[in-house]
């Protein structure tokens, strides 16, 4: 990560952390549905509610087609709230009505992929950015939105978070000199603020 090394605030985490190793994941709609599932949930919890979801099918992948199938009732019994259920119930129809399968996302820029996959009712921005770090591998993905990217920057960039706005503003500003490799300065943004360094 020599390119990210050239911003001196962020150089010093460089050595503190192994460099994440970003994976393809396989099954882009059920990675995609069980984002929604952990939206503003604790990790522990989500792993619950998500061993469950694969437990309804025996803990096979399920497909777009089963998770369209699965009842109303047998998503909310898991865990999952009206909400949530909804919502990925309208990731598996969508997926299904427009023929999208992982192929189609190889062939698709971050931006392209964003305008595909927002018009579905309950996925937004940071979600989609997720996606694209963790399940489709991309190596140049910002997520100004998340907490605690905002949280570490405003540590270490000494920024203000009382004011949104500005605040994003001055993130992406930052982040640009970090592209291509956006995606793994997030990562270290995390670990320094889960360490809890000050």
């Amino acid at each position: 990560m020599e390119h990210l090394s050239k911003d001196k605030k962020l150089a010093p985490l460089l050595s503190t952390v192994e460099p994440y190793i970003l994976k393809k994941r396989k099954n882009v709609c059920l990675r995609l549905c069980a984002s929604i599932m952990s939206q503003q949930l604790s990790t522990k919890v989500a792993d619950v509610i998500f061993r469950r979801f694969m437990e309804l099918y025996g803990g096979e992948e399920p497909g777009p087609q089963q998770i369209a199938d699965t009842p109303f009732d047998t998503l909310r019994a898991i865990g999952l709230s009206n909400a949530k259920t909804n919502y990925v119930h309208n990731v598996a129809q969508y997926f299904l009505e427009h023929s999208i399968t992982d192929r189609t996302f190889s062939r698709l820029s971050n931006e392209e992929v964003m305008e595909l996959l927002l018009p579905i009712k309950g996925v937004g921005r940071w979600t989609v950015e997720m996606l694209l770090m963790f399940t489709l591998g991309r190596e140049d993905v910002f997520a100004p939105d998340d907490l605690g990217i905002q949280q570490a920057m405003a540590r270490i960039y000494k920024l203000d978070m009382t004011d949104k706005k500005a605040l994003r503003e001055s993130m992406l500003k930052l982040s640009a000199r970090w592209s291509p490799w956006r995606t793994h300065a997030c990562f270290y943004l995390w670990k320094y603020k889960d360490s809890g360094v000050k």
